[in-house]
């Protein structure tokens, strides 16, 4: 089993809306970095673990958990000329963009905010507080995983 973080901002779909879903489940679509398609098409198996995290507001955080529950398939909304995540250059024969399908696990009581992650020395090589790094999809080291879960609960 692998762990990730998928970021998504909370007035887009937060994680109360993927609770809301029938099944708790979504499809987590829209991505549109080839590197975060990577991860999503070739490396994310059913049952790995994700933290979900609300990003582009006024306190970025992990707010809970979710997991995989189907593999990367083709994302339809490329090819779909009303979506906003619509890409031209998509058919059938050439997807594209992949997505996977995600299951609400658990929502934390607290956020465990980005400012605060800034602060514990044993996450300072976690990828998500890289310089520069803006992917949305990325992969969680177990030791990283392991320790915010002890600051969720």
């Amino acid at each position: 089993m692998k762990y990730w973080l998928m970021k998504s901002e909370p007035d887009v779909f937060g994680i109360d809306d993927l609770a809301k879903r029938p099944k708790k489940t979504e499809h987590w679509d829209g991505v549109r970095n080839y590197q975060a398609r990577n991860m999503m098409r070739d490396e994310m198996k059913k049952g790995d673990q994700v933290f979900f995290y609300h990003s582009n507001c006024k306190e970025p955080g992990i707010v809970g958990i979710a997991e995989v529950i189907k593999e990367g398939y083709p994302d339809y909304t490329a090819q779909d000329p009303e979506s906003k995540y619509h890409d031209p250059k998509c058919n059938a024969d050439n997807p594209r963009w992949y997505m996977v399908d995600v299951r609400f696990v658990r929502k934390f009581a607290q956020t465990i905010t980005l400012h605060d992650m800034k602060n514990y020395k044993i996450l300072a090589d976690m990828r998500l507080l890289a310089k520069g790094n803006r992917l949305s999809v990325m992969p969680v080291e177990k030791k990283h995983w392991d320790f915010i879960l002890k600051l969720a609960n």
